[in-house]
């Protein structure tokens, strides 16, 4: 098949274009690069006007006109590359809001897109309208809405989620599901929200390409090392704080012990040469399943605290851990990593289960066979 992937987020599509290449298809990838991030597309867009002082002046236009000099200069590079964005079997929308344009731009380039090729089809692996929605009527489950819920978060801070609250947001959601074949989600936390539309086609699990993932089983000689990776943009939201102040009790309790390791918002690459040598690695608190960064870090045998809930236990039907589950608790983040400080075994045991489980579940030619059944 001729397949167009559209957008990128946490390298899932660059996965999937691996997995699907090995199939024997051919993939496009267009889109932005994630920000600081830098994933690589075949052609890339660019967010333009969206930093000092021509950030300052569009938002001052944006005041007075209600025009968005930046969604309009997305459009332009849109129109410029226009043939690329047609004659697929498949397209694939990596969100909602993929090419983060204003409502109004965003559905002029969606409408192009769903007239001009044979199947569009939505992922849902991030904030969108119907995740948003049901995230803050359910503030008893664990989502990127409890910490702003608890006021960590600031309105002005948060506006990457609330934007998907209003009218305009919904206008697009609507139009997107009146005119896609169907929608995936990429893991739990989307699942759940997912699970009783009727344009839901099921789970496909986060491809990872193994061949870039070695597994080393873990050794523990002197010290157990810790990773903590910051991303300061979504701080909160991943629940780090929670992570910092276990850390500061971890590092007091066993200075002798353990090494931790802390990077603040550094480019992919570098993120991952910095956990190599980590046997333990703190990715988020307010997830019920792993994100990319867990599940890479899996991939290459590491005991990761993430989201591992009970509702992701028994979908994969594991009886033993393969991740830590994570919560935005303090005193349970120090007493789990302590367990295991006082347990190395126990760690070499979920590193090697937890590689077994990538295997499994996520290895990108398998999950690439299952996107292309769904699709066809």
């Amino acid at each position: 098949m001729k397949i167009l992937l559209l957008g990128e987020y946490s390298r899932l599509h660059n996965s999937l274009k691996e997995g699907l290449q090995k199939l024997g298809h051919q993939v496009v990838l267009i889109g932005f690069n994630d920000g600081f991030k830098n994933f690589p597309v075949d052609y890339r867009l660019y967010k333009k006007w969206d930093n000092g002082i021509l950030k300052k002046l569009k938002v001052g236009v944006y005041k007075l006109t209600g025009f968005d000099i930046s969604s309009y200069l997305i459009y332009l590079q849109f129109k410029k590359k226009q043939s690329l964005f047609a004659g697929y079997d498949v397209v694939q929308l990596i969100n909602e809001n993929t090419f983060y344009c204003n409502a109004y731009f965003e559905k002029k380039i969606l409408d192009f897109v769903f007239k001009n090729n044979k199947k569009v089809f939505l992922l849902s692996c991030g904030t969108d309208y119907l995740n948003v929605k049901y995230c803050f009527e359910n503030p008893e489950m664990k989502s990127i809405v409890q910490p702003y819920l608890m006021g960590k978060i600031t309105s002005k801070n948060f506006l990457k989620v609330l934007k998907f609250r209003s009218d305009a947001y919904r206008k697009t959601h609507e139009f997107i599901y009146q005119n896609c074949k169907g929608v995936i989600a990429s893991d739990m936390d989307y699942h759940i929200p997912l699970a009783k539309n009727s344009a839901y086609l099921g789970l496909i699990p986060n491809p990872i390409n193994l061949e870039k993932f070695e597994f080393s089983k873990l050794v523990i000689q002197d010290k157990i090392i810790i990773f903590h990776g910051i991303n300061q943009e979504n701080y909160y939201s991943k629940g780090n704080d929670y992570f910092e102040n276990a850390l500061a009790i971890i590092q007091k309790k066993y200075a002798n012990q353990i090494e931790i390791i802390t990077t603040r918002s550094v480019p992919y690459a570098t993120y991952i040469d910095s956990y190599n040598k980590a046997h333990i690695l703190l990715d988020q608190v307010f997830a019920y399943d792993q994100g990319y960064n867990a599940l890479e870090a899996m991939a290459k045998g590491k005991v990761v605290f993430t989201g591992a809930e009970k509702e992701f236990m028994a979908y994969y039907q594991l009886t033993e851990r393969v991740a830590v589950n994570a919560v935005p608790n303090v005193d349970e983040i120090v007493a789990a990593l302590s367990f295991l400080i006082e347990n190395p075994n126990e760690i070499i045991a979920i590193g090697e289960r937890a590689r077994k489980f990538i295997e499994k579940e996520h290895d990108s030619v398998k999950v690439a066979a299952k996107y292309v059944a769904v699709w066809e």
